[in-house]
């Protein structure tokens, strides 16, 4: 696994240098290029003034801010330098807080942190079973691409996952959202059946079967289309709307059938029958 940052954590006089590793793995994801239709040849963007048609250079174009429909203030190369951050490629900790305190919605993209030599290896195992220990998560600040990035640290298994967040004003709010209302209110016989659902249905994240069915079957397209095969599509039915108190009664019966205990094989049985004879 190679590191995409080198640098530091730093909380009050702790120093540990650690080094940065992306936690996705980008080689799963399916890409494609554009080609021309008749030659399969790559095609190639070219970058033209909407208005005049103008095919344009790279020193032509100048980034501008539109403030007011067909109204735009031009940032130059030079304004960009004025306000760009010194990298100190250190993460400065400027608390730990509660797990719980930061909200799903600042969750950016994940990266793994890891000691930078067997040196900083005790001291960042340190940090980590002291954030176990705690159940707290580290929050600080670091300079990427000439950008202050708020990040959050947690422990993972053996290691430390380093979370990018977003920041809170790049939230929208919820209430914002079409239809909700505070003073809609479930139906409370609905609502036993509900949570009675929710109850027979909880099981460890872990034991949920995760499978990417879009990209799996995508592959298996690229796959049959390399090797001349047929294609064959499926389509998945739409599912029956049903009464709500039908589909929740119906549904926690499905589940408690889930849940029951296969029982014996037939041969299992045959053999208690005859051990129980010869006794």
């Amino acid at each position: 696994m190679r590191a995409i940052w080198k640098g530091h954590i730093r909380f009050s006089l702790v120093t540990i240098p650690i080094r940065i590793y992306n936690a996705i793995d980008t080689a799963q994801t399916i890409r494609f290029n554009l080609l021309s239709k008749e030659t399969n040849n790559p095609v190639k963007y070219e970058k033209r003034d909407k208005v005049t048609g103008d095919l344009l250079r790279q020193e032509d174009i100048v980034k501008g801010y539109q403030y007011e429909p067909g109204q735009f203030v031009i940032v130059e190369q030079e304004d960009f330098e004025n306000i760009k951050l010194k990298s100190t490629k250190v993460i400065e900790i400027e608390g730990f807080v509660d797990a719980s305190d930061v909200h799903h919605t600042l969750f950016d993209a994940p990266y793994f942190a890891g000691p930078d030599g067997d040196v900083a290896a005790k001291t960042y195992a340190l940090l980590s079973d002291t954030l176990k220990a705690s159940g707290k998560v580290g929050v600080g600040k670091v300079v990427l691409r000439d950008r202050e990035s708020i990040v959050l640290l947690t422990p993972y298994d053996s290691g430390i996952l380093l979370y990018k967040l977003r920041y809170p004003e790049e939230i929208r709010n919820v209430k914002d959202v079409p239809n909700l209302s505070d003073s809609e209110q479930a139906d409370e016989e609905q609502l036993k059946l509900a949570q009675t659902l929710v109850d027979s249905m909880s099981k460890k994240f872990e034991d949920i079967k995760f499978e990417d069915r879009y990209n799996n079957a995508l592959r298996e397209v690229i796959d049959a289309k390399i090797e001349g095969k047929e294609i064959v599509s499926i389509v998945e039915e739409e599912p029956e709307v049903v009464d709500i108190m039908t589909a929740l009664k119906a549904s926690i019966e499905e589940a408690k059938k889930a849940k029951k205990p296969m029982a014996k094989a037939s041969g299992d049985v045959e053999q208690e029958k005859k051990a129980k004879k010869a006794s």
